[in-house]
């Protein structure tokens, strides 16, 4: 603070209390006027000039102002003080005080501890016999609101630099109590107890007086109650005892002495108070009632019902303080496979790692999550299935919220969900998660599922289905490369092992398939194969060896059945990546394209088809001939100067070379007259004089 800031005018508001005074014991003063001392009582609305005398004050005097509930503090010009605000609360004659802190939450600490923010609440009663200290508070814990009897007070801590919050706690009337203060607690999922101590602690509980908490717990919830430090009072008369009252169906109370063991593995909400007796004071040295509670929350977790499953709970950080019992027993690993009580000090959600896995053998089965109690104090971060398919059978996985991708370079997986799929744990499948084109796998054999990051668990479908020992079923879209790796990649394959997919390639689609980053091994057994073969075609579409050089694309038009199999490797290893993405079959666009250009043909040829024959109406109009009829069975048109020849004179009779059916067609011709040949075709005949004359087509021929 500057030589400046060290003078400072404070006005109070009208009912307030102002003090400042002098915490760290330094001897620095603050004058008033003509008064100067290490502490200094302000009252009253008058503006004061305060003068410290003392570099950097704010480092020694603590600034406490306090006044009646239900009134502002309004702004005072000390932030840079460590500040104490102060409420005084004063209950009707039938019921207490109440304050409300659930928005903020409180945890009880000792007095002379110190809470992480600086922000420490502390909370009085005062009685006729004098003021009891019910306790002191940091922010966020399960204490949810305190009742005073009669009168009591309220206090804040503030650190420097810090301004005073509004709406961090309301103040109403409450019950009608019977005892000098009742704190309620409420135990939420993610507690696991509460410490709390006696009134005035370490000091004694005053004389003949009672105080009580009320706890509400989680319905899956029990208690355990231990009593930490406890100091026995030399009684006069009665005896220092705590008296529980539980609700619920069936209410009870007890009544137990301090020394006696509490009641243990309780359920539901209860009431415990505190009674002292009237302590013996004349005796030297006598001590008074103190104590420390501790209320435990025990989860229970009852696997009964569920067939061969189990949860795991173990401890990540050795050196934390967190303290996991079973059934009383303390653990470094837990593993509850049935009906058991469990409780958790001090963990929290980083320092333990929750999993669980069941097996199953059923032929259909659906996987979920089996429901798991709230009081553990961490999610459950990965669950395993370890999937059994009886002889001859095969484990179909399906997700029914999608299908699924496989995670590999240049298709990463980005979701909350992560799915491993293993052979007996020893050969890694693949690494799997949702928004993909592979709609089921399916394995024929024993396999482990296991789903990580618990975000968003969807379903699994798993029934039995074909033979083949990997079969994935994808299905992809238009211009979307899918990348298909085999079993374990990068590794290769395990030896003889085969892998399957069923690609659904559409209509008026094709599959565009590459294999890339194809890795084959020298074989000393057998071979590898990579095999295409349509789904409509019992012929292998497409098949290589190690031995032999694969093609970089192949296209396949339609749904395809893309085999792989590995051989007995002497050296080397089996994997490939294949890629395939599917487009418009350039066999339907070759066809739109022959449509097109055959209609323009048929509409050619019609239109030629006209236009001959207007042409040849036309020439009939203007040629005006005449044709002559010849008794003798030829004809001859007008403008020829001779006259035809005759069959003897053309010629046409005549062969060059002659058919050894032609020879024999006399005997063809008795053969049908017998009925040796049977309904055989007529044979065609020439043409005869008894027939009408026929126009050659060849008019003007042979001159």
């Amino acid at each position: 603070m500057s030589a400046e800031a060290q003078k400072l005018t404070v006005k109070p508001d009208r009912g307030t209390t102002f003090s400042i005074s002098d915490t760290q014991g330094r001897g620095c003063k603050v004058c008033s006027g003509n008064e100067c001392d290490t502490s200094l009582l302000l009252k009253g609305d008058t503006s004061v000039s305060l003068d410290f005398q003392c570099s950097k004050p704010q480092d020694v005097f603590t600034v406490e102002i306090n006044r009646s509930i239900g009134k502002s503090y309004g702004s005072l010009p000390l932030m840079s003080f460590n500040r104490k605000f102060t409420w005084n609360l004063k209950a009707s004659a039938a019921n207490a005080v109440k304050i409300d802190f659930s928005k903020t939450g409180l945890r009880q600490i000792d007095p002379s501890e110190r809470c992480p923010d600086r922000h420490s609440y502390t909370l009085w009663a005062i009685q006729t016999t004098g003021i009891v200290t019910v306790g002191k508070y940091c922010t966020g814990g399960p204490v949810i609101s305190a009742q005073l009897l009669k009168l009591g007070s309220f206090s804040l801590d503030i650190p420097a630099g810090q301004q005073l919050q509004n709406g961090m706690f309301d103040v109403s009337a409450g019950e009608e109590i019977k005892s000098l203060a009742k704190v309620s607690l409420k135990l939420p999922k993610g507690s696991s107890y509460a410490d709390l101590l006696s009134p005035n602690y370490p000091d004694s509980f005053p004389d003949d007086d009672v105080m009580e908490w009320h706890f509400e717990v989680p319905n899956e919830h029990k208690t355990d109650i231990q009593f930490l430090n406890l100091t026995q009072p030399s009684c006069q008369k009665k005896e220092a005892a705590m008296e529980y009252q539980m609700e619920g169906k069936w209410k009870w109370a007890s009544v137990l002495q301090l020394q006696e063991e509490q009641p243990l593995r309780k359920r539901g909400n209860f009431t415990m108070i505190l009674r002292n007796c009237e302590m013996d004071r004349s005796r030297a040295g006598s001590p008074g009632l103190s104590l420390s509670i501790r209320v435990s929350k025990l989860c229970k977790v009852d696997l009964g019902q569920v067939e061969d499953f189990a949860i795991y709970i173990e401890k990540l950080r050795p050196d934390s303080d967190c303290e996991m019992k079973m059934n009383s027993v303390t653990k470094e690993k837990i593993e509850v496979t049935s009906s058991s009580e469990l409780s958790f000090l001090d963990c929290h959600s980083e320092d333990i790692r929750v999993t669980a896995r069941r097996v199953i053998g059923k032929c259909l089965f659906r996987l979920t999550l089996p429901a798991l109690p709230s009081c553990l104090p961490a999610s459950l971060s990965s669950i395993t299935w370890d999937l059994r398919p009886p002889t001859h059978g095969t484990v179909e996985l399906t997700s029914p919220t999608g299908p699924l991708k496989q995670s590999l370079p240049g298709q990463p997986c980005n979701d909350s969900i992560s799915i491993k799929v293993d052979e007996d744990e020893e050969n890694t499948i693949g690494h799997f998660c949702p928004h993909g084109a592979i709609q089921k796998i399916q394995i024929h054999t024993n396999m482990t599922v296991t789903l990580s990051t618990m975000g968003m668990l969807s379903d699994s479908l798993l029934s039995l289905t074909h033979p083949e020992r990997y079969i994935f079923t994808v299905s992809s879209k238009k211009d979307t490369p899918v990348l298909l790796a085999t079993p374990g990649w990068p590794k290769g394959m395990k030896p003889y092992a085969t892998v399957s997919w069923i690609v659904s390639v559409p209509e008026e689609m094709e599959a565009h398939v590459m294999f890339a980053n194809l890795s084959q091994p020298k074989c000393s057994n057998r071979h590898t194969n990579i095999r295409v073969r349509r789904l409509s075609c019992l012929e292998e579409h497409y098949s290589r060896r190690e031995d032999e050089e694969a093609e970089s694309e192949i296209v396949v038009p339609g749904t395809f059945y893309l085999n792989m199999s590995n051989c007995m490797a002497e050296k080397g290893d089996f994997s490939v990546i294949t890629k395939v993405t599917l487009r418009e079959s350039e066999n339907l666009l070759l066809a739109i394209i022959l449509s097109v250009v055959a209609a323009l043909l048929v509409v050619f040829v019609i239109v030629l088809v006209v236009v001959c024959v207007v042409i040849r109406k036309k020439k009939k109009k203007l040629s005006h001939q005449v044709s002559i009829y010849n008794p003798n069975g030829t004809i001859f048109l007008p403008g020829q100067t001779n006259f035809p020849k005759t069959r003897e004179d053309n010629e046409s009779h005549v062969y060059t070379t002659i058919e050894d059916t032609l020879v024999y067609t006399h005997l063809l011709r008795k053969g049908k007259e017998i009925g040796v040949y049977g309904e055989s075709d007529q044979p065609c005949r020439g043409h005869t004089d008894s027939q009408k004359p026929l126009v050659s087509r060849d008019s003007g021929a042979n001159t």
